[in-house]
């Protein structure tokens, strides 16, 4: 049985290229599970996993809960946006609450850069990031190149283009580490204020003109705009970023070649893409969607098999 280099699920740029292999092969196995009549397999029937939310989210939330359920995992959910954090408790203990329920492995969202590596040095359990702060959104990248791999076969040699706002965007980040490990060619498309200066040093080239970006493309990958992360206005309006950054399906239909469209969610429709572009057959967001569970079953199933119990 191969095994991952890493203890904990921390961000893309602590995996080798072997480790997103093997999460990917795993994950082929699971998501075969969850096409059956009965979506359940006991593989971690003695595991207790919490789940702590320090930041709102619906959907990684969900994903994480569906695919520790179809392992057959306990789970404890924790909102800390409900919670003792808003009387003043410190991350430490709340999680040196939780763990002496015995939990083992650890899902934390938080607003925090590098929150989840702070607490890997400091608590036994095996911890995954699901977003820290604008850093990194690992288990997103990896189903989202997984989903490439799907469409397309191979994310090696592929040309990717990330639009948007990439400077409030830890998908953006992960995404970057995880196409450049496995081959792909990037470009990061948006307003030049919404992207970060030092982007050019991760090996990614800037084009500010989206026909140009998609005309090279194979696959745009579209965020939002994150305006809860803006405390100054980033461009002059929703108005005019959609005429120069949105997608519409005239603009797709006016490209030479087919692109595949993704968006990791929530969509801001008629902003950054039209209904018609996200519904599009050339749209694989509800396939990123049903990756979302595969890969993070992957991801937990092998994690947990490092746990001696």
């Amino acid at each position: 049985m191969s095994q991952l280099s890493v203890q904990h699920l921390l961000g893309i740029k602590y995996l080798t290229k072997n480790d997103i292999e093997l999460i990917f092969q795993t994950a082929d196995h699971f998501k075969e599970v969850i096409n059956r009549p009965i979506k359940k397999v006991p593989s971690l029937r003695d595991i207790t996993i919490a789940n702590l939310f320090f930041e709102n989210s619906t959907r990684t939330k969900l994903s994480f809960e569906l695919a520790e359920k179809r392992l057959s995992a306990d789970i404890i959910n924790f909102s800390a946006s409900q919670s003792s954090v808003k009387k003043g408790e410190t991350l430490i203990d709340t999680v040196n609450n939780i763990l002496s329920m015995k939990v083992d492995i650890v899902v934390m969202r938080h607003p925090s850069v590098g929150a989840g590596v702070f607490l890997s040095q400091h608590v036994d359990a095996k911890i995954i990031n699901a977003g820290d702060g604008t850093h990194e959104h690992p288990t997103q990248a990896l189903l989202d190149s997984y989903s490439i791999r799907e469409k397309l076969g191979t994310v090696k040699g592929k040309k990717v283009v990330i639009i948007g706002d990439i400077l409030h965007s830890r998908v953006a980040l992960s995404n970057i580490f995880a196409l450049k490990l496995q081959g792909a060619e990037v470009k990061v498309c948006g307003p030049t204020t919404l992207i970060p200066k030092h982007i050019k040093s991760l090996g990614v080239e800037v084009e500010t003109n989206l026909k140009k970006a998609l005309e090279w493309c194979d696959v745009a990958n579209v965020l939002r705009v994150q305006h809860e992360r803006m405390d100054v206005s980033y461009f002059p309006s929703t108005r005019e970023y959609t005429q120069l950054f949105g997608i519409n399906k005239e603009l797709l239909d006016s490209l030479e070649k087919k692109i595949v469209i993704m968006h990791p969610g929530p969509i801001n429709r008629g902003v950054e893409i039209t209904s018609d572009v996200a519904d599009a057959d050339q749209s694989i967001i509800l396939n990123q969607v049903e990756n979302g569970v595969a890969i993070r079953m992957s991801v937990i199933y092998l994690l947990a098999q490092q746990i001696k119990h």
